[in-house]
């Protein structure tokens, strides 16, 4: 089963939780004076029903992709598996292609084919693990949530307190990625000023970024001024101020 789909039966399971925990909450009321409104009683229901699926959803999409590499990469012939790491990478990204239906050149050998087939069939087992365990799991948090409906409850609290713990993790995952990005660009620049020196980059007058892997290919010694790069961007700059300040201008004073 997709994962789309997991995740609508998933949103079921939590609207139906939600209308169960409020419904609840609303017959129970009648007799005794609940803590919170029914609608925080439906969506204690609805967080048991959908965090915890949630949770070990991310978590198995996290680790499946190298879990499935590293064994179909293990089911490879012995040469196969000796190879450098790029080389191996490249194995298996055409293993891959062949699940996706997208053939290249030539015909894949019978280790791609194998591979291939061993990879297909992981994904499936996979698949259906996933669904059995998120719903299994949905389904006996929404038991729990359900039974811990009661007047004492301070549903409000709870679902506040959780909204709250969301949101800090969701405004903190932001923070660590844009951390993150910021990291890699530097190791990159720093990676790029250990080839080129910095005093070439900023005031050479040749940009041709062209390197090869091997000294015999063409191209294999490229020049990296960036002086092409600014002028290139000021001149976009100023054609694009020159048409913009004085129509906005004018449409301004208008």
């Amino acid at each position: 089963m997709e994962s789309s789909t997991v995740l609508l039966i998933l949103a079921g399971i939590t609207a139906l939780g939600f209308v169960l925990g409020r419904r609840r909450a609303l017959i129970g009321g009648a007799l005794e004076r609940f803590h919170s409104l029914p609608v925080y009683y439906g969506g204690y229901v609805a967080l048991w029903c959908m965090l915890p699926a949630l949770i070990l959803f991310a978590f198995w999409h996290s680790f499946e992709p190298a879990f499935i590499r590293g064994q179909v990469l293990g089911s490879l012939p012995p040469e196969i598996q000796a190879l450098p790491e790029a080389e191996l990478g490249l194995v298996f990204n055409d293993i891959q292609n062949l699940v996706r239906g997208v053939v290249g050149m030539g015909e894949p050998s019978e280790a791609v084919v194998t591979g291939a087939a061993y990879y297909e069939r992981l994904y499936h087992i996979s698949r259906l693990a996933l669904t059995g365990c998120v719903f299994v799991l949905a389904l006996a948090a929404f038991g729990i949530g359900l039974q811990r409906i009661r007047p004492s409850l301070r549903a409000r609290n709870k679902v506040e307190r959780t909204l709250e713990l969301m949101l800090l993790a969701a405004s903190t995952i932001a923070i660590f990625t844009t951390v993150g990005i910021f990291l890699s660009v530097l190791f990159e620049a720093l990676r790029f000023f250990q080839q080129v020196p910095l005093f070439d980059f900023l005031f050479g007058l040749t940009w041709s970024p062209q390197t090869a892997i091997r000294a015999d290919q063409v191209g294999s010694s490229g020049a990296f001024g960036a002086i092409p790069l600014f002028t290139g961007t000021l001149l976009i700059s100023g054609l694009a101020m020159f048409v913009a300040v004085p129509v906005g201008l004018m449409s301004a004073i208008y």
